[in-house]
């Protein structure tokens, strides 16, 4: 395989849709209606046509990434009638920083990364969340040979004192700046832990690195737990889930506000219809859903993403 060509942090993975004869049965697939819309790349208020760049904080395994986001980016183009790239970034800082330049349009992010990113660019809104994103959970897992058992109380946490432990990425929400909370919430402090904490980079690194006994705590995304699970693909019999924290608001889709200036009048609405619109009618749409972990998407509210702004400030993670 290729590797995409890597510029100012981010990778360009150009999966460009030929509209034309290939329109209807990409349409199709994706759900669409079969009919472009002319007011797409050059709609009124003067749009020029140009490439719509989507991408995604790197949560994951790249290859895994690469799959759901490229058929997201096809889906897109079809539900918009514009050229949709997707621009995969190496890691959570870049996703935001690429928002803030405007090479990426639509992203998903995470609670932190969208709050960073709506503080770099005014106006900046969230469109849509999966139906589990209102209420999110971290998970704190450990390696059974750290002696540890679970427990059902955030005050539990103090447990963790004399471990080592790693979160997922520096900015991650539910990899690091939550648990790190209710670990403060605890009486928990970073130093009372066996030595500095890691940072995995991702979730599904967290657990390998678990599981190994790299480590003997991680704190990691519940949905990407479940997934591991599910796939099968990790030995996890030396691992056992020691809390879920509790509920608080995460990943959203969040879109820049001018991009009905540069795509045409009601882009934006079109976006959000089709994220809202999917409901795994369709093969495309089902590996969509799956992919994401969700049943479907609902509205975002800005609002919901304010705790998590007080808690971003007051650890440092805000400029």
């Amino acid at each position: 395989m290729t590797r995409p060509a890597r510029l100012a942090g981010v990778e360009l993975s150009r999966r460009h849709l030929l509209l034309g004869a290939l329109a209807v049965p990409v349409l199709a697939a994706c759900g669409g209606s079969g009919s472009a819309s002319s007011s797409g790349g050059s709609g009124s208020g003067g749009a020029t046509r140009t490439t719509m760049g989507i991408s995604a904080i790197p949560d994951q395994d790249p290859e895994k990434l690469n799959r759901l986001y490229g058929t997201v980016a096809d889906c897109v183009a079809a539900a918009t009638d514009l050229e949709v790239e997707y621009r995969p970034v190496t890691d959570y800082t870049a996703v935001v920083r690429a928002f803030q330049r405007g090479d990426i349009h639509l992203a998903w992010m995470g609670g932190l990364t969208g709050v960073q990113a709506r503080e770099l660019v005014p106006g900046a809104t969230a469109i849509a969340q999966r139906d589990i994103d209102a209420d999110f959970h971290s998970l704190f897992i450990a390696n059974r040979s750290a002696g540890l058992e679970p427990f059902d109380d955030v005050s539990g946490l103090t447990a963790l004192a004399g471990k080592s432990l790693t979160f997922g990425s520096e900015t991650s929400t539910s990899g690091r700046l939550m648990p790190t909370y209710f670990m403060e919430q605890a009486g928990l402090a970073i130093e009372d832990l066996s030595g500095p904490p890691g940072f995995s980079g991702s979730h599904d690194a967290t657990i390998e690195a678990v599981a190994s006994g790299a480590f003997e705590v991680g704190a990691v995304n519940e949905q990407v737990w479940a997934a591991t699970q599910e796939a099968g693909e990790v030995d996890l019999s030396d691992v056992v889930v020691l809390f879920r924290t509790p509920g608080y608001a995460d990943y959203h889709w969040l879109v820049r506000p001018d991009v009905d200036d540069v795509f045409g009048d009601g882009t934006t609405q079109r976006l959000q219809d089709f994220l809202l619109g999917l409901d795994g009618g369709n093969e495309k749409e089902a590996e969509i859903l799956e992919l994401f972990g969700a049943e479907s998407f609902v509205e975002a509210d800005d609002a919901a993403y304010d705790e998590l702004e007080e808690v971003a400030r007051a650890q440092g993670l805000l400029e």
